[in-house]
């Protein structure tokens, strides 16, 4: 790292109450590649993973790499097959907006309304006070996951400006700039600023401004060809023990409305170039990115509660969200990172930025405990060497505290049943929610049908349990309650069967009204 960079950097550690002491202190262990090795076995055998890329860097070299799977075609998985990064993609959204801030083509610190005029929040204040660099830190006062169902699941028929004025009908959670829920929607409003001011869609810039410069060849966006640019990793689910490939959607991969928030597929050679390019940046690389604007991205906006568990085992005193990033302590130790998590496709970016070092894995199934357990193995091999315990210790005390919580699961709905149209005479017809549109729950095949519009991955039939009615989606997503107007409001609610489902089902801020019956 240059000595600006290092400069600035030091700076903002040491606000944080960080030092770079205990750095030298587990530089001079220098895992092997066996010891890599037989981390990541370890974690592919304990929880039977299809397939993952592992690359570690070392005082800025890279020094292990790593692919284990095959594709669907039978040929394996390497350093070059592209994996969904997930989230991991904000950050890269925030460094294509912060191109632009180097470019004088918009400010951080100015009004979003300022380039998206129809820009709205529930609340006329925020609106009005909502700055470019708020649409990034997570504390805008949106519930968790508000609005991801315009996003997820995928396909659907939302468009990234559907998304713009669907934000104005979300009711927040908690007040502006006063707490932390995690928001993906925003996202999508920064890809919109971004488009507005460099004059072309996000896909576009983002290979302009991002990829081409860094060398990121083998990173997609946009709209490609899976048969052209080949050597895709396919994702995959565990359903009953068994790992499922998840099907594909056509040939042509075509922009999404979520892309902004984590539409970009990277492999891992690429992804090593990315981390490089923030542990080890060249002078070209700092002209392309200032060290003000990279320290930026760094800082924290927002603060973000610790969990017992990062305690214990890290010893963590302080987590935040900067601007795409997390910035924590592990083990007296700055880190900066973060993951990625979509249907199938798990990723895990972290930075040891005094020590020059750093991985980045991905993994091809929903593997939450899998990716915990690695990140927690290889950070300690920089953090705390002499302190490092096993992956089966580990994934051992994660499935003893999943074990302890029987709240975690999802309430037994295997005594569901049909029901008829007649049944529910009074209740049927086409419903609408201001920002999630119209549904039609309407006869089909003698049963009962939910359909979104928007949203066509989510049909399914409903059906009642005991004196509940619920909609058992056909596509494998997280079931809902259907709570139909008792009162006078006259309003049809919805909310997670499984309350600990994915957050961006959120059901429960959708608030729809009868338009008419079912003819």
């Amino acid at each position: 790292m240059s000595p600006v960079a290092k400069c600035m950097l030091v700076a903002t550690a040491m606000a944080l109450g960080v030092g770079s002491a205990s750095a030298s202190t587990s530089a001079s262990k220098h895992p092997d590649t066996a010891t890599y090795d037989r981390l990541v076995d370890a974690v592919v055998a304990r929880y039977d993973l299809p397939g993952i890329v592992v690359g570690v860097i070392d005082h800025g070299k890279v020094v292990y790499k790593r692919a284990i799977g095959k594709l669907p075609s039978g040929q394996p998985i390497n350093a070059d097959s592209l994996f969904e990064i997930g989230s991991n993609t904000k950050a890269m959204t925030v460094t294509l907006l912060a191109r632009l801030v180097q470019q004088g083509k918009v400010q951080w610190d100015a009004p979003v309304t300022d380039y998206l005029p129809n820009f709205r929040m529930y609340d006329p204040w925020v609106t009005k006070n909502m700055e470019v660099g708020d649409l990034l830190a997570h504390h805008s006062g949106l519930p968790l996951g508000g609005g991801d169902l315009m996003l997820w699941p995928t396909p659907n028929h939302f468009t990234p400006e559907d998304v713009v004025h669907g934000l104005r009908y979300i009711k927040p959670a908690y007040s502006f700039r006063s707490g932390y829920a995690y928001d993906n929607t925003l996202y999508i409003v920064a890809g919109q600023v971004a488009a507005t001011v460099g004059g072309a869609p996000y896909g576009k810039l983002l290979r302009r401004e991002v990829f081409e410069p860094l060398g990121m060849k083998r990173c997609r966006i946009g709209t490609w060809s899976r048969s052209k640019v080949g050597n895709v990793a396919r994702p995959h689910v565990m359903r009953n023990g068994k790992s499922i490939l998840l099907p594909t959607h056509g040939d042509i991969v075509h922009p999404a409305t979520m892309d902004a928030a984590g539409g970009v597929r990277c492999s891992l050679n690429a992804m090593l170039k990315w981390v490089k390019n923030w542990l080890m940046p060249t002078p070209d690389q700092l002209a392309w990115l200032s060290p003000e604007l990279r320290r930026s991205e760094w800082q924290i906006y927002t603060p973000m509660p610790i969990s017992e568990r990062r305690h214990e085992w890290d010893g963590t005193l302080f987590l935040g969200n900067g601007h795409g990033w997390r910035i924590s302590d592990v083990d007296g130790q700055m880190t900066v990172w973060h993951t990625g998590t979509l249907a199938g496709m798990y990723s895990s970016v972290m930075l040891l930025p005094f020590q020059d070092s750093g991985f980045v894995f991905m993994i091809n199934t929903n593997a939450p405990d899998a990716r915990t357990v690695l990140t927690e193995v290889l950070t300690k091999q920089f953090t705390a060497p002499d302190k490092a315990r096993t992956v089966a210790s580990y994934a051992d005390e994660l499935a003893r505290a999943a074990a302890a919580r029987p709240e975690s699961h999802a309430p037994d709905t295997s005594a569901r049943h049909s029901v008829s149209p007649a049944e529910m005479q009074a209740k049927l017809g086409v419903w609408r929610d201001p920002w999630f549109g119209k549904v039609r729950i309407c006869p089909h095949d003698g049963k009962v049908r939910f359909a979104s519009k928007m949203s066509p991955m989510l049909t399914g039939e409903v059906m009642r349990l005991g004196k509940r009615y619920m909609v058992h989606w056909a596509h494998g997503d997280a079931d809902a309650w259907l709570k139909f107007p008792a009162g006078d409001d006259g309003i049809l609610r919805m909310h997670k069967i499984d309350p600990n489902a994915d957050f961006s089902y959120d059901y429960d801020d959708l608030h729809f009204t009868r338009l008419h019956g079912c003819q």
